[in-house]
């Protein structure tokens, strides 16, 4: 996709160099009697990089476990390889995972490995070393969650088994966890087994190609260049001074990337979800018809297009819309005429006044807020947003002091939204409560379907504790007309660099 950068993108540098002389009082100034010396030459600046460049933060660990979001995953999705990976449906496909086994009560997996498969030093890749990576997982802030429902792990017989609290049948899209080898995760470049390798030769730190990967690489690029940042910002000047040639970037974050002329962008779908909860503790939102009635009064793919500048995919339930178990034929087309009488409230009504809650750091959802707010604004409603910093708007979602708020959560690829519409979810601000969706749940997690899943989505639609409005994309950003061929996904934002063609500026 390629369109001018105009969110929020820009990026200043300033080089202000001032000298004055002036001489002192009564005093006459000295002239030369001969040519002065001529200033030393100031030196070029480096060439533009003539091979394909990626930044990467030199003062943190690749350790996928426990590195940030960002340049420094972007580099690590060469390096590192999961048990599974997902496709662009978030359909879990087996990478280094050989086969599944599940017991038939769905409680236990055992999976065993793919024969052959070796670090980028040669040594053998094992289950303790999954295990090892799984165990520090569990224990991390960025993969704990995946692991709430795990009983025990362990090794038996070269495979790994993992025992479940309750049946998953979508387990396995959990697993697309990096690998590292066991007792290299506190080197600053863990082993992986991935198509690349970290090294420095004499023109710096690079990605060579691993010649031991189990895919065979004879098409990929020999040579990945690697410029250092001490930072995230660094990161995004290296890129718009054109000495990195990609940079991944969330356009609807708090802090977008920056780039300064043209770019190319390539989106990848993620499955960040924003929506609207509702806090069903309320007298006014108890109601779930008024709940039901606002989350047909806005226009979702318009809101995609315009105000997220088509950086999200449209969707009307916690599910994406490019998975098969998206139940398309639930998804009703938006009819602005049919608000705000499905409310049952005419213009003589009771006057229902409403707060949406909103952090007011990030700048389009709080513009979000404020376009949501206005629409469902109609008649005796009025609806106000409510702009608070991030530690108060916490503060507020945990205190019940809402009736409105605009969320993101990052989902797993399992569509298990228990932490959101569950009875004691933990992102539950709302307080909903209901036996029949506790129940379509757990129906939904041990078997999941298109018949479960839409029977779940049936009685979200029906309840409408949360009101989905769009899964969020990730964006790749190269410079113009440099690269042919780019199809990321949220996790390889590299994907089949092998074919890729690369031109260089002249």
């Amino acid at each position: 996709m390629r369109r001018p950068l105009a969110l929020a993108l820009c990026l200043a540098l300033c080089l202000t160099l001032t000298a004055c002389w002036e001489a002192e009082a009564n005093e006459t100034p000295e002239f030369w009697e001969e040519e002065p010396a001529l200033p030393e030459p100031v030196a070029a600046p480096d060439p533009l990089p003539d091979a394909f460049t990626l930044p990467f933060l030199s003062s943190q660990t690749f350790d996928p476990v426990l590195c940030s979001d960002g340049v420094q995953q972007t580099v690590g999705s060469l390096l590192y390889e999961g048990l599974y990976t997902l496709d662009d449906t978030f359909t879990p496909q087996p990478l280094l995972c050989a086969s599944c086994r599940v017991s038939s009560n769905g409680l236990t997996y055992t999976l065993a490995l793919r024969d052959g498969i070796v670090f980028s030093n040669g040594a053998a890749l094992t289950a303790a070393d999954v295990l090892a990576t799984y165990r520090r997982a569990q224990a991390s802030e960025r993969f704990s969650a995946r692991f709430a429902n795990v009983a025990s792990m362990r090794v038996n017989r070269g495979a790994l088994v993992v025992t479940l609290r309750q049946a998953d049948s979508a387990f396995p899209a959990l697993l697309d966890i990096p690998i590292v080898k066991s007792g290299t995760e506190k080197d600053t470049v863990p082993l992986g087994t991935g198509p690349y390798l970290f090294v420095t030769d004499s023109d710096g730190p690079c990605l060579a190609r691993n010649e031991n990967w189990w895919r065979g690489g004879d098409a990929l690029p020999e040579r990945i260049r690697l410029e250092p940042a001490k930072d995230a910002d660094s990161a995004v000047y290296l890129f718009s001074a054109g000495r990195a040639h990609l940079l991944v970037a969330d356009l609807l974050g708090e802090t977008p990337a920056a780039a300064l002329g043209g770019v190319d962008m390539a989106d990848a779908p993620s499955t960040a979800l924003l929506f609207l909860g509702c806090n069903t503790k309320r007298r006014a939102l108890a109601d779930s018809a008024l709940r039901v009635a606002i989350g047909a009064a806005f226009d979702r793919d318009a809101i995609v297009d315009t105000l997220l500048a088509g950086h999200a995919d449209a969707a009307r339930f916690p599910i994406s819309p490019l998975s098969p178990l998206y139940p398309a034929e639930l998804d009703t087309p938006y009819d602005s005429a049919a608000y705000p009488d499905a409310l049952g409230i005419g213009s003589e009504g009771e006057p229902l006044e409403l707060t949406l809650l909103v952090n007011a750091e990030n700048s389009f959802k709080a513009s979000l807020a404020a376009h949501l707010a206005k629409q469902l604004s109609v008649g005796p409603v009025a609806v106000t947003p409510v702009e608070l910093p991030w530690t108060e708007y916490l503060a507020a979602l945990e205190s019940g002091d809402f009736d409105l708020w605009l969320g993101e959560v990052r989902l797993t690829a399992d569509w298990d939204v228990t932490s959101l519409v569950g009875s004691d979810g933990a992102l539950n601000y709302g307080k909903y409560a209901s036996a029949a969706t506790d129940a379509a749940l757990k129906a939904f997690l041990k078997d999941e379907n298109e018949a479960t899943a839409a029977a779940l989505c049936e009685q979200l639609a029906a309840d409408a504790p949360i009101l989905p409005i769009a899964f969020k994309t990730l964006t790749a950003l190269t410079p113009e007309g440099m690269i042919e061929g780019l199809s990321p996904t949220a996790a390889q934002p590299l994907r089949g660099c092998e074919s890729w063609t690369i031109r260089f500026p002249d």
